[in-house]
């Protein structure tokens, strides 16, 4: 457990924030910045306020419960109206450029570290390769930044994480190779087990996040429900969603994603609790995130970490990251600044820091230790480069970086 003393800072830190939060929202400085720096100072690479033997199971439960949180709640609030006329560059983001860079990624982590198997190269690559918004924020909101470019970054954001869980999962079992796991351990038929989470898992997203949406416009139209119990209703659903996929065989977390993306575009009554939540309770998670990130996880990947995955770390947010979006943008007509622009901002955070956490409660990975280090030196980077960028790469666009339309 925690001390009262370290709880107060804790308490404290995010008090300050919240009155501060128009401000610091004005600033180059970022919730997770914050919060990360927050926790390596309280943690073991600080003040080391926090015990060794701090409670895994609880650290895991929010790390599971901010996952199921973030897949569906991102999936929700992409909607298809707000692709019109824009659908072209995130498709291309999502589609061809994600895959190409989980490729590149895996070819890279090989290459920096030999040794290691393919199957842990390609885990690597598939944990960080979603990014995260919320690292660049002032990009969405700059109004300085074409509204295509925002929207492209906040849709593509929106969707990697749920793209990339598939891989994450097929990764995470093929490197484990029949090692026992922390839940239980790794079926024998590895290629049923991988074909049922992967078909399984959207059925169950697909029929519960259409039925939940169906029920909530029925009791809307019939004036049966007030908007807070709505926020509540879409609590249930997630959780209602990944605990069912996962009862029939399928994976939670998948179900999650669909049915978050599904329960949203079907939905036909006002959706303002969605946007609430991500601005509320999403707003606390991300915090609880974080601060776990820089005290608990960050040290060990810190004491871990060598040249080989410093070097991969640097490679990720450049070369691995950048070249995939410039060649599959090729042809939309944007800009050089434009595509150097989408392909530098693909920050590494919160997908990337609850999948390793998903992955090492999970399964015994070889190597455990160096994707670790890996994690935590590209999101720590991330989380700085990224955040001190956001403005003023945004501002450059009301200098001419974009032409006329």
């Amino acid at each position: 457990m925690l001390s009262p003393a370290t709880i107060l800072i804790v308490l404290a830190f995010a008090a300050a924030y919240a009155l501060l939060s128009r401000r610091i929202e004005a600033s180059i400085v970022t919730l997770p910045m914050i919060f990360t720096a927050l926790g390596l100072a309280i943690g073991s690479a600080g003040l080391d306020m926090v015990p060794e033997q701090i409670d895994q199971d609880a650290i895991h439960l929010i790390a599971e419960i901010t996952l199921i949180l973030l897949l569906f709640s991102d999936a929700s609030g992409v909607r298809r109206q707000d692709l019109a006329g824009n659908t072209a560059i995130p498709a291309r983001m999502l589609l061809i450029g994600m895959g190409l860079a989980i490729i590149l990624g895996t070819l890279v982590a090989r290459w920096v570290s030999p040794d290691q198997p393919w199957t842990l190269a390609l885990l690597v690559a598939a944990i960080l390769t979603p990014t995260d918004a919320a690292l660049g924020q002032s990009v969405l909101t700059n109004s300085k930044v074409p509204r295509r470019i925002g929207q492209s970054i906040n849709v593509e954001s929106g969707l990697n994480d749920g793209l990339a869980l598939p891989v994450v999962l097929i990764a995470a079992i093929l490197a484990a190779d029949g090692m026992a796991s922390h839940a239980g351990a790794v079926p024998d038929n590895i290629a049923l087990f991988a074909l049922l989470q992967v078909t399984l898992g959207p059925l169950t997203g697909l029929a519960i996040g259409f039925g939940a949406a169906r029920l909530l416009d029925l009791a809307v139209d019939r004036d049966a429900t007030t908007t807070v119990a709505q926020g509540l209703y879409f609590l249930a659903v997630a959780f209602f969603t990944f605990f069912a996929a996962e009862a029939v065989g399928g994976n939670g977390f998948i179900a999650a994603f669909v049915g978050g993306f599904v329960f949203g575009n079907t939905l036909r009554a006002p959706s303002i609790f969605i946007r609430e939540f991500m601005e509320g309770e999403g707003q606390l998670l991300t915090l609880l995130t974080f601060l776990i990130f820089g005290a608990v996880l960050a040290p060990v990947g810190l004491e871990h970490a060598t040249w080989q995955t410093a070097t991969l770390s640097i490679l990720f947010l450049t070369v691995v990251r950048m070249l995939p979006i410039w060649l599959c943008l090729a042809g939309t007509g944007l800009t050089t600044y434009e595509k150097l622009f989408l392909g530098w901002f693909g920050p590494r955070g919160l997908a990337s820091i609850l999948f390793a956490l998903l992955v090492l409660e999970r399964f015994d990975i070889p190597g455990g230790d160096e994707l670790v280090a890996c994690v935590v030196l590209t999101v720590l980077m991330s989380i700085v480069l990224h955040g001190l960028t956001a403005t003023p790469l945004s501002n450059r666009f009301a200098k001419g970086a974009t032409p006329a339309r």
